[in-house]
């Protein structure tokens, strides 16, 4: 390998933000070069179990901030290897948000209407399919029967998942043997290939600096394939446009690191972090009550004992997403499954005194796992998180072989934030509770604070450059040619799975990557179909050129 290679495109990262890239340039014409920190798995590589080394490990980067930790892919194909797979729109109300900033955070340009056709894109190129009630395994089931039971609604939610192929084995979250949950694996990213893009894994990206033709030279490290602890050589591409890609919790250090080379980073770099406002609260169900109260019955005489049968989240209760209600009030909640591990550590008992996560009355609790019910909550928080100086070298100081590492977020729930959650907690309780069904307690914040799996709005686009880092194209302010475009643009947290959203915000970016690139002398065209050669979404969104 020559000591400074040199390409029209390099795409830092290949979740949604990067493989969408990924494709639409190299379909376009551009060369392009894909860097993933994590290995490049496939489906027979994913495992299920928790061993050191296997998938569950090799493949999740979970770090702990101060009061904020965050869990996310480290693997080709990214977030949409290791995701539930559930694909909501954001709500209406969502694009008209204040936060604290006292006017509308996103865009002017952007709303849910401007949005759609890019939403049907996506929906097109994965793709993404409702559920009937047929195909919605027990857990949510048993989720929806609650709901009715308490004068609530509930509705199974859109997935990109194949439920025909769909084994109901439950260890999705630690990537899909059976290709039936649709990861970037199986669309963009081989579309992508077909059209020339190289993906490289194991290439951690450290910092950016400018080459003599305005153009901007990556350097990376090697990472050790077993112990990520470990970076052996060092390298560097040359590229006329970056696209950084490389999560809400590792783009800012990217861009932060570069500073010396690059000059000032704008201020909303590494800050108003969102973690999409999420909690998750434990219920531990009384077999004989959900018979008697709900009338539930696998068709063996058993209730329910199937927290372990399913596919992560399939029905949700919407009743909160409502645009009448104030601003910090409105959140949604879904049923979801999280394996053994750290759904069973953080998990409190209900009715103990503290410590409620450990002890002998979990002990006990944990052998009704079977009879439990993890309810996920996404409100609307405060972007109230801040990124301290980045480490040496990656997002995060890590402390174990893989997966494990101190990151540099510091996170303190707002007011607003805390009554978001407060309310979502009672919400969950009362519809749970209710008749004596179950006894709910939300996860334990002792040990790593709070958390989420959706991190968002560190380098967030907007129209005021006093609170946004990008401008309404995804392009870095005062850095012409550095686009974002993974999670960390969305300007704050959803109230909704955001995958669809941040996927959706990545197509709608690409025509301006393509022309900011064609301006810097790359041959590179716009407007190729769906990876599978679809071509609805594509002329639904030409006719916004």
């Amino acid at each position: 390998m020559s000591a400074v290679e040199s390409t029209d495109v390099l795409i830092i990262g290949s979740g949604f933000g990067g493989a969408i890239a990924a494709y639409h340039l190299a379909a376009g014409g551009a060369r392009v070069v894909v860097l993933e920190r994590g290995p490049w798995l496939s489906a027979e590589e994913f495992e299920h179990d928790f061993k050191l080394g296997s998938s569950y490990t090799r493949a999740f980067d979970f770090v702990v901030g101060d009061g904020m930790s965050v869990l996310g892919g480290n693997c080709v194909g990214g977030g949409s290897v290791v995701y539930f797979a559930t694909m909501p729109r954001a709500p209406r109300f969502v694009f008209e948000r204040h936060g604290s900033l006292g006017r509308r955070m996103w865009p002017a340009a952007i709303s849910r209407d401007s949005l759609e056709p890019w939403y049907d894109r996506v929906v097109e190129a994965l793709p993404v399919t409702g559920q009937s009630w047929s195909q919605v395994p027990y857990a949510g089931g048993l989720w929806a029967a609650a709901c009715a039971h308490a004068g609530r609604t509930a509705n199974p939610v859109p997935s990109a998942i194949d439920v025909d192929s769909c084994t109901n084995c439950n260890w999705m979250m630690a990537g899909c043997r059976f290709d039936a949950k649709r990861s970037l694996l199986l669309n963009y990213l081989p579309a992508a290939l077909a059209h020339g893009a190289q993906i490289r894994p194991l290439h951690e990206v450290q910092r950016l600096s400018r080459t003599g033709d305005g153009g901007y030279r990556v350097h990376y490290r090697i990472v050790d394939d077993e112990d990520y602890r470990i970076l052996h050589d060092a390298g560097t591409i040359d590229a006329k446009i970056v696209v950084v890609a490389a999560g809400a919790g590792a783009t800012p250090a990217i861009l932060q690191r570069s500073e010396a080379e690059l000059g000032a980073m704008p201020h909303a770099v590494g800050r108003y972090f969102s973690g999409n406002g999420e909690r998750l609260n434990t219920a531990v169900f009384d077999e004989e009550r959900v018979r008697e109260v709900l009338g539930l019955d696998r068709g063996d005489g058993v209730a329910y004992e199937a927290y372990q049968i399913g596919r992560g989240p399939t029905v949700a209760n919407w009743d909160r997403l409502d645009a009448s209600l104030p601003e910090f009030e409105r959140f949604s909640l879904e049923q979801l499954y999280f394996p053994p591990g750290l759904g069973t550590i953080l998990a409190q008992t209900p009715g103990a005194t503290q410590p409620r996560w450990f002890g002998t009355r979990k002990k006990d609790m944990l052998r009704d796992w079977r009879s439990w019910l993890t309810i996920f909550t996404m409100s609307e928080d405060d972007n109230e998180g801040v990124f301290g100086p980045p480490p040496e070298t990656g997002n995060a100081r890590r402390f174990s072989q893989q997966m494990l590492g101190h990151g540099p977020l510091r996170y303190r729930p707002s007011v607003n934030t805390q009554r978001g959650w407060d309310l979502s907690d009672r919400e969950v309780k009362d519809i749970l509770e209710r008749d004596g069904l179950a006894r709910v307690e939300p996860w334990t914040n002792d040990l790593i604070g709070a958390y989420t799996v959706h991190p968002l709005a560190s380098c967030r686009i907007g129209d005021d450059p006093r609170t946004s880092a990008l401008d309404g194209n995804h392009e870095l302010r005062d850095h012409p040619g550095i686009f974002v475009t993974d999670g960390s643009a969305v300007p704050g947290a959803l109230t909704v799975n955001p995958a669809l959203t941040i996927a959706a915000l990545a197509e709608r970016a690409m025509p301006a990557i393509v022309r900011a690139a064609r301006q810097r002398g790359v041959p590179v065209s716009y407007g190729a179909p769906a990876p599978d050669g679809s071509t609805a979404g594509r002329r639904a969104v030409l006719r916004l050129r």
